[in-house]
């Protein structure tokens, strides 16, 4: 049994780990020939935040891991075991063309003014809901992060 061509992803959560492994799914899905659309949305939309004064990515700003690790530190420890870290998945993301949306309603629920600065090297739609499912296929998966 073949599975769904299409895989649509709703991150809500704002968890590193949970981003992280999204982004797994998601450039793993692509790299298959998957039509992928990451939907970022709650605190999960730190991941698409411009950089902080100090140069540090907006993903830093995610709540901390599942061991209680802030997300640079796991971040470095699945690096240094071997994995993939958090910036070669989501440059993986953009490589493999995977459809990133974020949330207006998130954008403004999080306090974030209108047009507030987004990562300059990931192309990413804006949109609602609506948007969001119309954007995804009647027969592909929806996973809920």
């Amino acid at each position: 049994m073949e599975g769904p061509e299409n895989l649509s992803i709703v991150l809500f959560a704002g968890g590193f780990d949970r981003v992280h492994y999204a982004l797994v799914m998601a450039s793993a899905a692509a790299a298959t020939n998957r039509k992928v659309t990451l939907f970022f949305t709650g605190r999960a939309l730190n991941t698409l935040l411009a950089g902080d004064a100090d140069g540090a990515p907006g993903w830093h700003r995610l709540d901390a891991a599942d061991d209680g690790s802030r997300p640079a530190e796991r971040d470095a420890f699945f690096t240094a075991n071997g994995l993939a870290g958090f910036e070669e998945l989501l440059e993986a993301c953009v490589m493999l063309k995977v459809t990133v949306m974020a949330c207006e309603m998130g954008l403004r629920a999080l306090g974030l003014p209108a047009g507030a600065p987004l990562r300059p090297d990931v192309p990413v739609k804006t949109g609602g809901v609506v948007t969001f499912l119309n954007d995804a296929p009647k027969t592909g998966a929806i996973l809920f992060v």
